[in-house]
């Protein structure tokens, strides 16, 4: 059962007409997941990209693998790269790109332990970057990015200067 946060999030995109799609390394499918199992799917979820390994961010998502190597897979530069080349795959009017460490093995350094997670939102013609650290177990490291991500565009698109 997806959490309130996603369900809410999927709500508040069927009423304002958006579509939403993801490119997900960290979350390895779960945000599409979870969405899909929101009564207003079908209006609102477009569909998502697994690229957990740096091999489908380069054949896939045609990211040089010099940028790559650069930045690390799991970085704020990687992230933003991907939500960036999802736009021109999978035609959505939300773009949601997720990476990070949910255990040893990775990229992770002391200013980037595991539990670390990259998001890039891109909405329309604007672009939000958000970086957390989480604890816990992989999969509890996976549904707090999940909720941060969905809360990130509900607080987005509720704004009420907009």
């Amino acid at each position: 059962m997806p959490s309130e946060t996603i369900i809410n999030c999927s709500r508040i995109l069927k009423e304002q007409g958006l579509t939403i799609a993801f490119a997900e390394s960290v979350t390895a499918g779960r945000l599409a997941a979870e969405f899909s199992l929101t009564k207003d799917s079908g209006s609102v979820l477009k569909g998502g990209l697994v690229c957990y390994d740096a091999e489908v961010k380069e054949d896939v998502l045609g990211i040089d693998p010099g940028f790559i190597e650069k930045f690390t897979p799991e970085s704020e530069e990687v992230t933003k790269e991907l939500a960036l080349r999802l736009k021109k795959l999978i035609k959505s009017d939300i773009q949601v790109a997720v990476t990070g460490l949910t255990t040893a093995g990775g990229s992770e350094t002391p200013q980037k332990p595991v539990g670390t997670v990259f998001i890039q939102i891109l909405i329309r013609d604007s672009s939000l970057a958000v970086r957390e650290v989480f604890e816990g177990s992989p999969e509890q490291i996976v549904l707090l990015a999940a909720d941060l991500a969905t809360q990130t565009i509900i607080d987005d698109l509720t704004k009420t200067d907009r």
